[in-house]
This record gives C-alpha cells, structure tokens and sequence, in this order.
C-alpha cells in the first residue's frame, strides 16, 4: 500500500473536476450530453462514517482514465484530507470503517490477458485492514466478505472466504450452496482463524450479531430435497426444521432462484426468535416471525398484495448496538418500505424533504450517539449524492457523476401493462424531453432471474437524453413480482418471454407514446440474448438491434457449466435456455434487421466465444447486415467497464443508431 503526500485541490470532496470539453460543461436542459461525461466510472464509489462520528473515508477518482484513491477526513474539518491513500500497483475497489480505528476493504489487480472458463477473473484480489491510528495497512491475498463486525471483540471481524456471485442469480443459482469458510479476521495483523469450515451438508451460515453460526441450508444430493438448519446460541451442532423442498419439482426452483428467501435476522433480547422471509405455498413472500426452539412459523409481520418481500431494513443505529427491523422492503415505483418503527419513519421522511431530487434516500451510516449521519440518494434526476448530516446541518459530500446536471436527466414512470396472454407485466419508462411520438429502444435486463428496480439507469438516461424512449419490462421471470410471474416464464426462453417485450412496445404505440416505425432493442447478457432473438422475430416490429455480451449460444454454454450433480428441474429449466427452445446461432439464418454486436473479450460470466462463434455464423450465413465491436480488456460487469470502454461504446451505439438503424437511422 502506499500513501500520498499531496493535498486535495479541491475545498470539497467530489467537486474535483474531470476534463471534458470545456463547452459541455455549460450544456442547458436542452443540449446533449456529451459523450465523455457519460462515459467516467463513478467519481466517487463509497462513502463511510465512522461509528464515533468523528471520520469520514470517501473512494474516489480524480481523472476519467485514474484509478480509486482512498481519502480520510475528520468530519470536524472537511476542507482537506486527513489521509490520501492508494494501493499501487493495486486499486482499492472497496472500504468500510469497521470500527473507529479500522477500515475493511479489498483491492485487485489485472495479472491475466485471458479467461480459460466461467467465472474465471483476469484479476487478483487482495483483502486489506487500515489502521487510523498508526497509519498502516495489513493485507492478505485473496478477496474476503465481510459477514460481521464483532462488536464485542475489539480489532476483529468476521469473514468468509471467496466471492458473492456478483448478479449471480442469473447463472449460478447454487452458489449459495457451495462450501465457505468462516474467520476471524485480525485486523492489525491479517492472521486468521478458522471459526466454521463449510462442507457439501452445512455449505454456509448465516450469523447472529454476536457472531454466532445460525442458520445453513443445502441440497441433499441423494434425494435433492432442499433441507434447512438450525443453531441456538452455544450449540455445538445443527438441527434440522422446516419444510424439505423436493428440487426435483420445478415448483420449487424460485425458493432458489428468487435469491432472497431464507433468514433475514434474529431478535436481539430473544436468541430463539428470527425472521424468515418466505412465501408458505402463497403467491407472494412474505416477512415471517420463527421460533427456532419449536421449528415452527409464527406471525406474519407483513405480506404486499402486489409484490414479494425481498429484504428488510435494521435500525440506523446499529453502532449503538440496536439492529431491530424496522421495514420490509418490496419491488415498486422504487423499493419501497413498509415500515414498523415510527422514529425510523419519520426520520426518512425528514430526510426525504432535505435531500434534492430525493427518490431512493437510504442512511448509509451513523454514529453511536445518533448526531451524525452520511445519508445517499438515487433516482431519475440523480446519478448518486452523498450527504454529511452532522448536528442538523446538511452539506453535500459529492456525486457519482457530478458533471451531470438534475434538469438534463428525464423522468422515470413506473406502469403496469398487459401482456398478450392478458398477464400484466411491471415496467419502467424513461421519457426524454419534448414531446412525442418518440424513437423507442426496449430495454430488458440480464439474469433473466434478477429484481430490477429502476432508481437511476445509466444507459437509460444516456438513451432518453439522446431522444429516445427507454422501456424496461420486469418480463416473467423476473423475481419479486411473486412465484406464479416467475413460474409462467418456464420454457419460454426467445417465446412468451420475448412476447412480453414487445407487447410492451406496442402498448407504448397504443398509447401514442411512441412512434411505431421507429423501435429498437438493446441488451446486455441474456438481454443481449433477447436482442439476437429480436433480430429474427417475424413479424418484425424493431429497426435494429443492439446485443450486449449476449448468450449466443446457450446450448454450449449449457454444456460448459452443468453439472451432473444438478437436480432435475435445476437441470430442465437450464437447458430450456437454449438447448430446448430459441438458441439464437441457431437462427441466424433469419436475421432480418441491422445488429451490433459488442463484447468485453475477458467476459468472465458470458465467455467470448459467444461472441465470436456468432460473428462467424452470421459470416457464414453471409448476413452483411451487422457491426462488431470488442472491448478490449472488459470483464461482463460494469464495475470493470473503465472509461476507455464506455467511451467507445456508448460512441459506436450512438452512430449506429442515428446512421444503420433501419432505413435513416432511428
């Protein structure tokens, strides 16, 4: 690790200006966004409060091409750093105060100029603590999870080995079942210690605040049934409790696909008593007491008639030692809350009337004695704003993308419209200004198995500021919406899944919204996928297509990553991704509409022979109607699309937009 001498220019964080063209920067509501500013990764990626208040670390950057500095400020005295700090020849990716001495983080760096298999990753990861104190940094190879803080025990944390599946509910379902091991993690020195080994029967835990291992669940190889277990604080071994959930019956499949059933916590003055989210054979999750000295369900705290429940919010003064649940949370306009705790309600509220443009306000941190707060928003008209609260006084800490201005970002409407089988089908709409009909792009996400609530949507934005309607349809299979959305989507890969997007469209058209002869597609991963399978629909309905690191070939994909293991609805619904039903290489010969194609060629999740073996078909086929283009050094996620990266491909999707596509461009 290294340290910096220089000070901040800057008299406030994230006012540290990027270069782009000095007439941009000006640009009024009616202008265009340059492309540069569109293009930086975060200017500031993480915020942290310390639990006594007193510090503040900010990860920024300071040029469009630099990589993440870690800065320390007394929150007494924010007119300069206390600390600048990078990781040279390492990038701090990530920072947390674990206490008011310690920050958490990782670093990683590039060391590979390939990626052999999935998930594989072009980079190395390193694990590091900081102490305030001494001015040091501890570190160890490898990338650890942080899973609690240990409150009760001075310089030591909790962590777990490996890495979440970042997005990995849309391609390794079962990470969540695969063997990890628990530490404890000495922060001034980086040992280890060993507190739980996974293993094929108790793979993972979740833990009590205490530090306790609470709850596992795997699948029973011999009879893939589901199984659950329990642990009271001092228990030595696990129990059993609960339902077995037959994975072989792929009604099953959304318990682990959704990615948000299971414990969500446990009740600070009654070790017996947890909370389960969990839908019991109903339609839609709910948030559920549990009694773990009986094995039994107890009251349903809250149920949303329109949407599951997919997580909870604990009290924001958690430093304080209090971690009650005061809200569950549930897909909607944005995630919206139901609340339990009336304070905790009426402090958001409070904030809400405080913060500009606030739409999906959350208190990222605050100190023990409740006087100080970093508060973040996001929403349509705000990339991303961090906020110091400090004895009831506000001040603006920076923005993700400060370039930008609230009035040239466009408003986001959240509708329901019906599909063709009469299914309603949950959607965000990013309207540009002016009036319409508008050009439309259809926008779906990946996974396909994913929540996507929109708040702020960069490509979304990028698009609406260009002109362009943007749709984004929470099609079936999309989770949180309930089982019986998720369930309709089996087998229905490139079919009922694809119609969902393009009745969309054409709802849009309907409402006179949008222009009919002036519609395109546009997706990353499996929205790639449905981009290459919107190419050769017939009838066809869009212009042109544009196909980001997209499956193309989910029969091989399927081949490379299934495991004999897998149980058999498991096994059925991946292979109906492709090897059963609409494989997009497989169809090239009915292209009909222009497409370009773009791709990282270290994509660690949707290898590049996707891309590639696709090119070569549509070659063969002597399709003449497509544009490549390759993101050299680009993994699948957006963390990794640098600035390079953005630049030039935001640049191609623009050209090709205006100029190829359809006839005079869209």
């Amino acid at each position: 690790m290294k340290f910096f001498k220089s000070s901040l220019v800057a008299a406030m964080v994230g006012l540290t200006a990027v270069a782009v063209p000095a007439s941009t920067v000006g640009a009024q509501t009616t202008e265009r966004v340059p492309i540069p500013v569109w293009s930086l990764r975060d200017v500031i990626s993480a915020v942290s409060l310390s639990p006594d208040g007193k510090h503040i670390l900010v990860l920024k950057t300071e040029s469009k091409e630099g990589d993440y500095l870690l800065e320390i400020y007394e929150t007494a005295d924010m007119s300069k750093p206390l600390r600048r700090l990078n990781a040279d020849p390492m990038e701090i990716i990530s920072a947390r105060w674990v206490n008011d001495n310690y920050i958490f983080g990782t670093a990683w760096q590039v060391k590979r100029s390939s990626v052999k298999g999935p998930e594989e990753d072009v980079r190395e990861y390193a694990t590091y603590s900081y102490n305030l104190e001494k001015n040091k940094f501890s570190k160890v190879d490898g990338n650890f999870n942080i899973v609690n803080n240990l409150p009760k025990e001075p310089n030591k944390v909790l962590v777990a080995s490996g890495r979440e599946n970042d997005g990995g509910s849309g391609v390794d379902p079962f990470a969540a079942f695969r063997p990890r091991s628990y530490y404890r993690y000495d922060l001034e020195s980086g040992a280890r210690e060993l507190i739980l080994k996974g293993s094929e029967k108790y793979p993972t835990a979740t833990f009590d605040n205490d530090g306790n291992p609470r709850y596992t669940s795997s699948v029973d190889r011999s009879t893939n049934e589901l199984k659950q277990y329990y642990r009271l604080p001092g228990d030595g071994s696990w129990k059993e409790f609960g339902e077995r959930y037959d994975f072989d019956e792929y009604e099953n499949l959304y318990r682990v696909l959704g990615g948000f059933m299971g414990v969500v916590g446990f009740d600070d003055k009654d070790p017996t008593i947890g909370y389960v989210i969990d839908n019991r054979g109903e339609d839609k999750a709910a948030l559920w007491e549990f009694d773990f000295k009986t094995g039994e369900f107890g009251e349903k705290i809250y149920q949303n008639p329109d949407a599951d429940v997919i997580n909870v919010q604990t009290s924001s003064m958690g430093w304080a030692g209090d971690n009650h649940i005061v809200a569950a949370i549930f897909p909607g306009a944005k995630y919206e809350r139901a609340w339990f705790d009336t304070e905790e309600k009426a402090l958001y509220d409070a904030l809400e009337k405080q913060i500009p443009y606030a739409h999906q306000v959350a208190i990222a941190g605050r100190s023990r004695d409740g006087k100080t707060m970093v508060v973040t928003n996001r929403g349509p008209h705000d990339p991303g704003s961090f906020w110091l609260i400090k004895d009831g006084k506000r001040a603006k800490l920076g923005s993700r993308n400060p370039l930008l201005k609230p009035e040239q970002l466009a408003d986001v409407e959240f509708i329901k419209y019906p599909a063709r089988d009469g299914r309603m089908i949950p959607a965000y709409v990013t309207k540009p200004k002016g009036e319409g009909p508008f050009p439309l792009i259809v926008l779906p996400h990946g996974g396909p198995h994913v929540n996507e609530v929109i708040s702020y949507d960069e490509w979304g934005q990028l698009l609406a500021n260009n002109g362009y309607m943007v749709l984004q349809p929470q099609y079936r299979m999309s989770v949180g919406w309930g089982q019986d959305h998720f369930d309709s989507a089996y087998g229905q890969h490139g079919l009922a899944m694809q119609d969902d997007k393009d009745d969309g469209a054409l709802y849009l058209v309907k409402q006179g919204l949008v222009d009919p002869d002036r519609m395109a597609m546009f997706g990353w991963s499996y929205g790639g996928y449905a981009a290459l399978v919107a190419t050769t629909r017939d009838p066809q309905i869009y212009q042109c297509a544009i196909a980001g690191a997209a499956v193309a070939d989910p029969a091989k994909v399927y081949r490379l990553r299934r495991s004999p293991d897998s149980p058999k609805a498991l096994d059925d619904w991946s292979q109906r991704r492709g090897m059963i039903g609409i494989n997009p290489i497989n169809e090239v010969e009915k292209s009909n509409i222009p497409l370009l194609m773009v791709h990282g060629d270290v994509d660690s999740r949707v290898l590049y022979f996707n891309y590639k073996d696709y090119k070569a078909a549509m070659e063969k086929a002597g399709k003449t109607n497509a544009q490549y283009l390759t993101l050299k050094g680009a993994d699948h996620f957006y963390r990794t699309l640098m600035y390079n990266h953005q630049e030039a491909f935001f640049t191609k999707m623009l050209d090709f937009l205006k100029n190829d596509c359809g006839p005079g461009g869209l």
